[in-house]
């Protein structure tokens, strides 16, 4: 699980990273509402924690920015924590809520569960995916590029599924390991590389433009 923290408090955001790092999961923090909304729109994650008093931009400014838009769930994590807060907040578009002081335990149970519920509906059947002229029928596992049927493995299928679930963003190498791969895999395997290698021969050999690209230390994008 890749989970973006936007959070002002250094020690509190210092201590998520460490205990999400400790139970297996990738987090990056940020401090205020306007550089989450940018990065947001760059790279790919399953989660976001957000909190509500921030510099520049509020939690609140953010999530109606987030409106409309393709963005993963989102747990306020807020001191404020009365009714009218809570019930503020998840109108405003916040998938759950959390008060401050927490346990970092159901912290955790309530992020795995957003992750899960929101992975559920990125491969949903029936689903039509489109980047450019590249089409994906989720349900009947199909992929076409300028109306050619592309052959693909079920490993390159769910890679290029979490790719174009997530168009124009970075995704990472280490996300692309664990929603393809699972959990326990060697962070040094070329197994990413090796796969991707494949998958770009075939969407992008005989197309133009290239669709898939490398994004240097970081993982790959698509669009």
């Amino acid at each position: 699980m890749r989970v973006l923290v936007v959070e002002d408090d250094a020690a509190v955001s210092y201590w998520i990273g460490a205990k999400l790092n400790g139970a297996g999961h990738a987090c990056r923090c940020i401090r205020d509402g306007a550089a989450a909304l940018d990065l947001l729109g760059r790279e790919a994650f399953d989660v976001v924690v957000l909190d509500r008093m921030l510099p520049i931009l509020d939690g609140m400014e953010v999530l109606k920015r987030l409106e409309g838009t393709r963005h993963p769930p989102v747990l306020v994590l807020s001191a404020l924590d009365e009714t009218s807060d809570r019930v503020a907040g998840l109108r405003a578009g916040a998938d759950d809520y959390l008060g401050k002081p927490f346990d970092f335990a159901e912290l955790l149970v309530r992020l795995e569960h957003l992750a899960r519920r929101h992975g559920q509906v990125m491969a949903a059947p029936g689903d039509r995916l489109t980047v450019a002229d590249l089409v994906m029928d989720v349900g009947e596992r199909h992929v076409t590029r300028q109306g050619v049927p592309i052959d693909l493995t079920d490993k390159e299928f769910k890679l290029l599924h979490i790719l174009m679930s997530n168009a124009g963003q970075t995704v990472t190498r280490s996300m692309l390991l664990e929603k393809a791969w699972g959990y326990g895999f060697n962070p040094q395997t070329n197994l990413v590389e090796v796969h991707m290698f494949k998958l770009r021969s075939k969407i992008d050999r005989d197309f133009s433009p290239p669709l898939l690209r490398t994004v240097r230390a970081i993982g790959y994008a698509l669009g």
